[in-house]
């Protein structure tokens, strides 16, 4: 179950001459207990949160913006490997932006709450075809 990117995943957004914003997806399925929680007394969910918190910050100062943050509640088209606990979708200025952050020693510290706190997630950068006005 992927929790993290390759190393040739990153190396294609690093390769990318996008320099459009992108919304990053991000399909997330908690682990029950967060791995390596000492105990596991806290949640995957926990975990995460406690992950978030501390990201939002680091994601302003990038130029980023959460757009869209909730629970799936159904799949409607698909199978049970499609069921995940939340869905989020996280605007950066670029995909340089992207890999600026996580690639920070600040974002490498707090990203152990992301990953001890899933069992299962996907990222997948999409790019706007048609810009629409604001």
């Amino acid at each position: 179950m992927p929790i993290g990117p390759t190393k040739e995943q990153i190396q294609a957004l690093v390769d990318s001459e996008l320099d459009t914003p992108v919304v990053m997806l991000n399909l997330l399925k908690f682990a029950e207990r967060a791995d390596g929680d000492g105990g596991g007394a806290q949640s995957g969910r926990d975990s995460y949160a406690r992950y978030g918190d501390h990201v939002r910050s680091m994601l302003e100062d990038v130029g980023g913006r959460i757009l869209w943050q909730g629970r799936a509640d159904s799949v409607v088209i698909g199978g049970n490997a499609d069921e995940w606990d939340a869905v989020i979708l996280v605007e950066y200025p670029s995909r340089k932006a992207f890999l600026e952050m996580t690639s920070s020693p600040k974002y490498q510290e707090v990203s152990k709450d992301r990953t001890a706190g899933l069992a299962d997630s996907r990222l997948i950068a999409m790019t706007e075809l048609y810009r629409q006005p604001r």
